[in-house]
């Protein structure tokens, strides 16, 4: 079983050293340089559990001041290790969004690591781009990306920009990053 420290220092090593080092999303500089990530680790090892984590970290948001936290990063290392069972747990997500009138107030972003594109091939490299250390759902504010878009030039561009660096930098160089940060944690 993964302790919430081990859980919060892959989070966190995957954060810097991947999606910020890689600018996969230029939106994450801010918050990291801010210091207005909040890192929690849910150590259910049962989707009923992990629900009410989950909602107490997006109403934990929805009421934060925002200038102390900006976004969340919900990690679950020891639920929903496979990957259909994660991308079926996105419902419940969607259904908690809309129970509590949080649709226009937070979004959510998916990662996981065996995650994988519908149309893509398991081991293309593409869907390295949401593969994460472990189980994550990343809770952000649309006005967070309301402002971060604002001062993009072409956010529609970033997924496509992330699939080239990848394809060019390789499976295995991909695989060492994700399993760097899953080392000593």
């Amino acid at each position: 079983m993964v302790s919430e420290e081990q859980a919060v220092a892959a989070a966190r090593c995957w954060v810097e050293q991947v999606v910020i080092k890689h600018n996969f999303c230029p939106f994450a500089h801010k918050p990291a340089r801010n210091n207005t990530i909040g890192y929690v680790a849910c150590l259910a090892q049962h989707a009923d559990a992990l629900v009410e984590d989950l909602i107490k970290q997006l109403l934990l948001l929805r009421d934060a001041d925002h200038g102390k936290i900006e976004t969340i990063i919900l990690v679950a290392p020891n639920c929903l290790q496979g990957f259909d069972d994660y991308n079926q747990f996105l419902d419940v997500v969607d259904v908690l969004i809309n129970q509590f009138n949080l649709q226009g107030i937070i979004q959510v972003a998916s990662f996981h690591p065996d995650y994988q594109f519908a149309d893509l091939d398991k081991d293309d490299v593409r869907n390295y781009t949401n593969r994460s250390p472990y189980p994550m759902f990343h809770l952000i504010l649309e006005d967070s990306i309301a402002q971060a878009r604002e001062t993009y030039p072409d956010v529609d561009q970033i997924p496509e920009n992330n699939m080239r660096l990848l394809r060019a930098q390789g499976l295995d160089q991909a695989k060492q990053q994700l399993a760097g940060c899953l080392k000593d944690k």
